[in-house]
């Protein structure tokens, strides 16, 4: 968990931005991490030393569910339990693919997690990386 905690805050710019942060925003675009026991779980520790070996750059929050996009936050929720956020893979075009910022390219590690998480008929094997706008409409 460590070492994805690392590659997710290496994707912040030095001032805390993402990567998509001038052209995506919103609530369905806010950094979040979902991990068992939210802030007090096991996993946070991790999260925040990976944050301080990557020049701690993000402040970080308890989610909540209808938190909004606030630059240099990360908010950090609980993914289990009665009162947890649990995890759905979102629609095809979301998942799985390279960013559309120029040379924002992912491992193909993370590019071959659709077929992990495919459902019956759904195909995330399909959904094309690169950058510049790639994808958009379904292309």
């Amino acid at each position: 968990f460590y070492d994805f905690a690392v590659e997710y805050f290496k994707l912040f710019d030095a001032s805390g931005n993402r990567p998509d942060q001038s052209g995506d925003r919103g609530t369905e675009y806010r950094s979040l991490v979902g991990i068992p026991g939210g802030a007090k779980g096991e996993y946070a520790k991790l999260l925040i030393d990976a944050s301080i070996a990557t020049g701690d750059k993000l402040d970080f929050g308890i989610g909540k569910g209808d938190d909004k996009d606030l630059r240099k936050t990360s908010f950090v929720m609980d993914n289990t339990g009665a009162k947890g956020f649990p995890f759905y893979v979102a629609e095809q075009y979301h998942q799985f693919h390279d960013g559309f910022n120029l040379n924002e390219n992912y491992p193909g590690s993370y590019n071959k997690l659709a077929a992990t998480f495919a459902k019956g008929g759904e195909d995330f094997g399909s959904c094309p990386n690169g950058s510049l706008g790639l994808g958009i409409g379904g292309l």
